[in-house]
């Protein structure tokens, strides 16, 4: 049968094909309304988009916390994992009945469930972490199209981020032979290009992050230290790209490619319980360790090789809570649980506060930080390194919060041990 011709010019139709083909390619590219890329400030992994609790595209904060509003609440099971943020989606784990571990996708706008995807596998901690619970411990990560969330029997599952279900997984005690670690899987994984890095099965491993296979092993502890409780980051010192990584009893900087140790440092540290991130400063790393010291090791280049030396050391003492730098100033919370202000230059503690709570998690954003105590309890603090100043104070959370704040645009999320809350800025 002949076509019919069109009564429409040639130039027209020509015109009308471009624009329908322009229209198929931009509705296949575009992001869907809660994958892709990010919209906004995204929060998609531990301590945030760049790893160091820094949001400096949000809008600046307002001098104190009466306009923060909550937006939304989602009852769930006890979880140390904070919250994370990619587009329209919110994803938090919990611990279900002592047995199972769930991780959950939610409407970032309203808190409605996406989905949730469940496996078998919780693991009952020491007697005297006991009061801490046996809870999923490490924050997951996102890049958009898998979701990589650590379980505590040493298990790293990706799951597709449209609908949860398991991509891969991978069980490092079965693959390398190596027993449970006795705190679960604390480290959260770091997603850096195609692989995502971990600390799991007694050392540090790279894996291909589409396929789950394991590209290299390093930093293997051989002393039955179990895995390390500290997080790696990606960082440049003296030009060389590399992960710099806490294990339980030493700091090493680690080629990403080759997985070559390229310095290592023994920290000192009490029965292995070095948790900070490592902070990177200025071809330096500042770190902090329980029971111990504040350390800031220089790392230096000799003949085209990395060296690193102790350049200085004070006697505050670390703990859990990873510090936030602004300027060259750290904001470091403590054992006792006291906070305080270093130079980073010179290692000079310049204030020191009384006691609030066991746990902060902060979030720095320009002249001001935003510190959740495991009391449930909101701080804004102005980032001033002459002295300490408590701008305002709030209870957010009815249960003890443990997990890192996120904080995305506008939109601050909470995570305590009964749930999770949305807040705005009003």
């Amino acid at each position: 049968m002949k076509r019919k011709a069109s009564a429409w010019p040639e130039s027209f139709v020509r015109s009308h094909r471009i624009t329908r083909l322009l229209a198929l390619f931009v509705l296949l590219t575009t992001p869907s309304a809660y994958g892709g890329e990010p919209e906004g400030d995204s929060w998609p992994q531990w301590r945030g988009p760049s790893r160091d609790s820094q949001v400096a595209k949000s809008p600046a904060w307002p001098k104190n916390l009466a306009t923060l509003t909550q937006e939304w609440r989602v009852e769930l099971g006890p979880s140390y994992s904070g919250p994370i943020v990619w587009g329209k989606r919110v994803f938090v784990t919990e611990t279900e009945d002592k047995t199972h571990e769930v991780a959950w996708a939610l409407d970032r706008t309203t808190g409605r469930e996406l989905w949730r995807a469940k496996w078998k596998g919780a693991l009952s901690v020491p007697f005297f972490a006991k009061k801490n619970g046996d809870w999923i411990r490490a924050t997951p990560a996102c890049d958009g199209e898998s979701l990589f969330v650590a379980g505590m029997q040493d298990v790293l599952i990706c799951l597709d981020i449209d609908s949860g279900a398991e991509r891969w997984r991978v069980d490092f005690s079965n693959k390398f032979g190596t027993p449970l670690p006795s705190f679960g899987f604390v480290s959260s994984p770091l997603v850096d290009g195609e692989h995502v890095y971990v600390q799991a099965g007694g050392g540090f491993v790279k894996l291909n992050k589409r396929t789950g296979d394991v590209i290299w092993r390093t930093l293997i502890d051989g002393g039955g230290m179990g895995s390390a409780f500290s997080s790696p980051v990606a960082a440049t010192l003296h030009g060389t790209p590399q992960l710099v990584v806490q294990m339980r009893e030493k700091l090493a900087g680690v080629a990403s490619e080759t997985g070559e140790v390229l310095w290592s440092q023994v920290v000192p540290s009490f029965r292995g319980m070095n948790i900070l991130t490592p902070t990177v400063f200025d071809n330096g790393v500042f770190t902090s360790g329980y029971k111990n010291k504040t350390f800031f090791y220089r790392v230096e280049e000799h003949d085209s090789a990395l060296r690193v030396n102790e350049a200085w050391t004070t006697k505050a003492q670390g703990y859990m809570s990873s510090p936030v730098v602004i300027d060259h100033y750290a904001y470091l919370h403590l054992a006792n649980g006291r906070a305080c202000c270093i130079d980073l230059k010179t290692g000079e503690e310049t204030w020191r506060t009384r006691s609030f709570g066991d746990y902060w998690s902060m979030v720095a954003n320009r002249d001001r930080i935003l510190a959740l105590n495991q009391r449930g309890e909101l701080l804004l603090i102005a980032a001033d390194p002459k002295k300490f100043r408590l701008l305002d104070r709030r209870e957010v959370a009815g249960a003890e919060s443990w997990a890192h704040l996120a904080v995305s645009g506008d939109m601050v999320f909470v995570r305590d041990l009964l749930g999770i809350s949305a807040f705005v800025w009003k």
